[in-house]
């Protein structure tokens, strides 16, 4: 009877020793989730009592348990900057022909809040090829602004001059017989960026690289198409030139064009103003490297003005013609022939 009785007092004792640790077990967990409290080791020996030591080990892996259920919380921190289009305007002046060429320069930039272009904003980190683009006959830079603004993303600073006697508001109107000069208004905006560029001081210090290209919608680009080609123009290395539905000059000499400038011209197959026999007619006369992307049953000026599927197809193709003879990628040519004939309206003519 007294083994009986002292087997009952031991089996009480051990019932008590296992309630006594699960009690603390508890009480750690509970410290070890409630805000403002510790869940490493120390916490652990603040809650343990001696008796209870000989569980720190049951403790610690509960603890790393319970955490690991516990969602962390990521700071993210907001960027400083955000990539957009910086632009500025410049006031040049050829006193050699008396022309003032107010000039719009688009380049890639920082801004500190999201925006889509920011006059006179930061550049980012360069330098850039630069694009002379002209526009076509009575209108302004700025309805080619969603082409152009593609271009300056894809790391290119854009400079656009407003020819004097052919934009929309040129006084006493818009004059087409003034097309023949401006081919060396486009030589000008080059030639005085690059200077900028060059020098130590300025918004425009070390913004370029050196490589030009010259670019032009409809006049813009029979503009664009006598600076890169025509021997009595090409003033400056231009290194390429994107002829949008242009032709070659109606009020100047004929010219061939001289060999050595790689070339892009696009055209629409619906285009009643520049046709596609005029574009046909420069490009065969032209040597390689030449491409000639023909979108089909696009009309004269949405092409480059509109966004949908026929500016992308614009944007495309000439960033990676660009990027393959201003930037010299390498894998550039490959993408060239790629976005050409990326879709069922667009056929590519290459001739690398």
């Amino acid at each position: 009877m007294g083994s009986l009785r002292s087997e009952l007092q031991r089996f009480r004792w051990h019932i008590a020793a296992v309630l006594v640790a699960v009690a603390v077990l508890t009480v750690v967990v509970l410290l070890a989730v409630q805000p403002g409290g510790t869940t490493g080791p120390r916490s652990a020996h603040a809650a343990l009592r001696p008796s209870a030591v000989v569980n720190t080990q049951a403790s610690t892996q509960t603890q790393a348990a319970v955490t690991a259920t516990v969602p962390r919380t990521v700071h993210r921190t907001a960027p400083s900057s955000y990539p957009t289009v910086g632009f500025r305007v410049l006031h040049l002046l050829d006193s050699s022909r008396n022309r003032e060429l107010t000039t719009l320069v688009f380049y890639p930039a920082l801004a500190s809040s999201p925006v889509s272009s920011l006059a006179d904003a930061r550049p980012s980190t360069g330098p850039y090829p630069l694009i002379v683009f002209g526009h076509g006959f009575a209108v302004t830079p700025e309805p080619y602004r969603p082409l152009l603004d593609r271009w300056v993303h894809a790391g290119f600073v854009v400079a656009a001059p407003l020819f004097p006697k052919s934009n929309a508001n040129a006084p006493g109107g818009p004059d087409e017989h003034d097309l023949p000069n401006q081919p060396a208004d486009m030589s000008f905006v080059a030639h005085e960026l690059l200077e900028q560029s060059a020098s130590q001081e300025g918004p425009l210090a070390g913004l370029l690289d050196g490589h030009v290209a010259v670019a032009g919608q409809s006049d813009g680009g029979d503009t664009a198409l006598a600076a890169a080609f025509d021997p009595t123009e090409h003033v400056l290395p231009i290194e390429a030139a994107v002829i949008l539905s242009g032709a070659e000059d109606p009020f100047a000499s004929k010219f061939t064009p001289q060999a050595g400038t790689p070339l892009l011209a696009i055209q629409g197959t619906a285009d009643t103003v520049n046709l596609p026999s005029e574009t046909r007619s420069y490009f065969d006369a032209a040597s390689p490297p030449k491409y000639l992307l023909q979108l089909d049953g696009a009309e004269h000026q949405p092409p480059y003005t509109v966004p949908g599927a026929q500016l992308d197809a614009v944007a495309r193709t000439s960033i990676a013609f660009l990027d393959r003879y201003l930037k010299l990628e390498g894998g550039a040519l490959h993408r060239l022939v790629q976005q050409g004939n990326a879709g069922a309206a667009t056929e590519l003519q290459a001739n690398p």
